[in-house]
């Protein structure tokens, strides 16, 4: 018999502050340390949704936990992965929500690795912070980014998502897991706000989340290279019929045993279409 799954975990937590009066919050792409918002650490509850799978789904908790082995399995290799892994998760992604056309415009592998700066983009580690990778702003700028010019504008008259597909690699994901925010628990008026990502050669912006002890964080633990979880960062659909996104983290589990393998894994970012 194995040790029994616990029902939760707590972690500390790292939510954003925004500047004061109103300035805009920003951070510098190619100087992580130049950012203008401050971080505080707050303890929280983290609930494992192991056992519990169906309790969260895309529609109501803005994520959700899959079981689908992947063909590749190496992940050394961009070009291999944009070959072999983009075709496979494409149709997975499809089959997975239902949607008509899936565009995926990039990926990011993370291994952590605790003597290394994450300064580059073959040393991405876990990222520490509570956050949503994008704002309405930013979804409808990645249309217009990555579709043609001719298509963009019927396709955003239809419903559309960016998810992310996110899978560890190689080993269970026990060190660093992810901590994900259901939804249901987010003042969208008071929790998020949007912070501008500065780039050399354009902008883009994300959304920093605020602290409040309302917010239902959860974790599944020992998520496998086998299990996948689908992260939405958008929806278009805006009527309080579906989650509209999920605040998410990678946190240093205190019950993670010595000796576990460091945290790898990968994250695709889709645009996901329907009729």
């Amino acid at each position: 018999m194995g040790a029994p799954t616990p029902s939760s975990t707590t972690g500390t937590l790292y939510f954003s502050i925004p500047p004061k009066d109103g300035v805009r919050a920003y951070v510098n792409i190619n100087d992580p340390e130049d950012y203008n918002y401050t971080r505080e650490a707050h303890e929280v509850k983290i609930h494992n949704l192991r056992g519990n799978e169906s309790a969260a789904t895309l529609d109501t908790a803005g994520f959700q936990l899959y079981n689908h082995p992947a063909k590749h399995t190496a992940f050394t290799n961009d070009a291999d992965i944009e070959k072999e892994y983009y075709p496979e998760s494409i149709e997975l992604i499809k089959k997975l929500t239902g949607a008509s056309r899936v565009v995926l415009f990039d990926h990011t592998v993370r291994r952590r690795r605790p003597d290394q700066k994450d300064t580059s983009p073959d040393k991405r580690q876990p990222v520490p912070a509570t956050h949503i990778d994008q704002t309405n702003k930013s979804s409808v700028a990645r249309v217009h980014r990555h579709l043609p010019a001719d298509e963009a504008p019927e396709l955003l008259k239809h419903r559309f998502q960016i998810i992310n597909l996110w899978r560890p690699i190689s080993h269970p994901a026990v060190d660093w897991p992810l901590s994900l925010c259901d939804f249901r628990s987010v003042d969208p008026e008071k929790d998020v706000f949007p912070v501008a990502l500065i780039y050399p050669d354009r902008e883009g912006e994300t959304s920093g989340v605020k602290y409040n002890p309302n917010q239902k964080w959860t974790y599944f633990s020992g998520v496998t290279p086998d299990e996948l979880i689908l992260i939405k960062c958008f929806d278009s659909l805006q009527d309080g019929s579906v989650a509209l996104y999920t605040p998410h983290t990678a946190f240093a589990d205190p019950a993670t045993p010595e000796g576990t393998p460091f945290r790898e894994s990968i994250e695709l970012r889709a645009l996901v279409f329907y009729d």
